[in-house]
């Protein structure tokens, strides 16, 4: 009878561990013999919606082109993309859906600060990986937890590299600074005081604006008062062309650079005169399709972007593009048998390799998730964004 019940136990045993491998090998929602799915949250209907239909327009043209080329180990690749209309809450029931409904594998490329430190905490409790959203903030990938992998340098490092950067270029002396009246404008103000604290300077003037300002005359008298030769911008797109647009108008005939967020495809193209000449910290360029630099494989891409969508590409729908493609080259490197932490494994062990899209090498380790941290400087000459440096630390 002992020996009945001790076969019983042993066979119960090895079928509850089979079970539980099985249930292991089948955890991975968002996977199918046939197809994998991953979502993101976009602002389709917001104050950012700019940004976030060419980023929206991005990934699904990489899907659909890997797709066409037969998929990752013969699954086709299903992006689900909700609208948060950069509202954290709205945000939060997408990624329900998403994780829920959808049963996705993989947050990939959601935009926005709000939007993903509101939306990081549901996807890392399901389980699922959050990977590389569009913003800055150090929360999307401190503290270190293993379903999360940022791309972004952080603002006040990029801030940093931009000065130095820009002190090597001329002989500066005297630098104020303009900034957003929030953790955005404070992290430049650190990056910015970190760069001159290593070059023996310090800043001659700050003075700060409400999110929201269109008015920022005051704020360039004060400045202008101080007598820079550089203002450093801790602005986004509306911010930086009228603060320029003042101090013009005042007579100041220094030089800007703005932070990485004042790199906007809309702020050459609106801007006019008021910002010509801007210096600007980038990290990944914004296209041209007329620019006889372009690689063949760059104006490819461009011309099967207008012809999907009857526009041209922009910065973020590079973007767009660029993060399918990271995550498509790490699920083939991860194998057929796809699983958070295969996935995990394989963007820890195969960087992203610099590509025709400008972008800087890109890795991660088991003790890293910010993936690069590197930045240049571009300027706005004749209504558009060229590039000065290469990319540096």
């Amino acid at each position: 009878m002992q020996s009945r019940r001790s076969f019983i136990s042993t066979v119960a045993t090895a079928s509850a561990l089979l079970l539980a491998g099985t249930g292991s090998a089948l955890a991975a929602q968002g996977v199918s013999k046939d197809q994998i799915v991953i979502g993101s949250i976009q602002d389709l209907s917001g104050p950012v919606v700019a940004l976030g239909k060419p980023i929206n327009n991005g990934m699904l043209l990489r899907a659909e082109q890997l797709n066409a080329a037969g998929g990752i180990h013969g699954r086709k690749l299903k992006v689900v993309i909700e609208d948060s209309g950069y509202d954290p809450k709205k945000a939060v029931l997408a990624a329900q859906k998403l994780l829920n409904q959808d049963r996705i594998f993989a947050m990939v490329g959601s935009l926005g600060t709000p939007v993903s430190l509101a939306t990081l905490p549901l996807v890392i409790e399901k389980g699922v990986p959050h990977l590389f959203p569009i913003t800055a903030h150090t929360g999307n990938f401190e503290p270190l937890h293993k379903l999360k992998f940022s791309l972004s340098n952080p603002y006040p490092n990029t801030t940093r590299i931009g000065i130095q950067e820009m002190l090597k270029m001329k002989p500066y002396k005297r630098v104020a600074i303009l900034y957003q009246d929030d953790e955005y404008g404070m992290d430049v103000v650190r990056g910015a005081e970190a760069a001159l604290k290593s070059a023996g300077l310090a800043l001659v003037e700050r003075t700060s604006y409400k999110r929201g300002a269109t008015d920022f005359s005051s704020q360039m008298q004060k400045l202008k008062a101080a007598n820079p030769d550089l203002i450093i911008l801790g602005t986004v797109v509306r911010e930086t062309i009228g603060a320029m647009a003042a101090a013009r108008q005042l007579g100041y005939a220094g030089d800007f650079l703005g932070s990485e967020a004042a790199y906007q495809p809309m702020v050459a193209k609106a801007g006019g005169k008021a910002v010509e000449g801007l210096y600007a910290v980038s990290t990944v360029a914004t296209p041209y399709r007329d620019d006889p630099g372009n690689s063949k494989s760059l104006n490819e891409w461009m011309d099967a972007y207008k012809a999907r969508f009857n526009e041209d590409p922009d910065l973020y729908s590079v973007y767009g593009s660029m993060l399918v493609d990271i995550f498509a080259r790490a699920a083939e490197k991860a194998g057929p048998n796809l699983s958070p932490d295969a996935l995990v494994k394989a963007l820890e062990d195969h960087g992203y390799p610099r590509t025709f899209f400008g972008n800087p090498e890109i890795a991660w380790t088991p003790t890293k998730r910010m993936g690069q941290d590197q930045a240049r400087i571009a300027q706005i000459r004749n209504g558009r964004w060229a590039n000065v440096t290469d990319y540096t630390r």
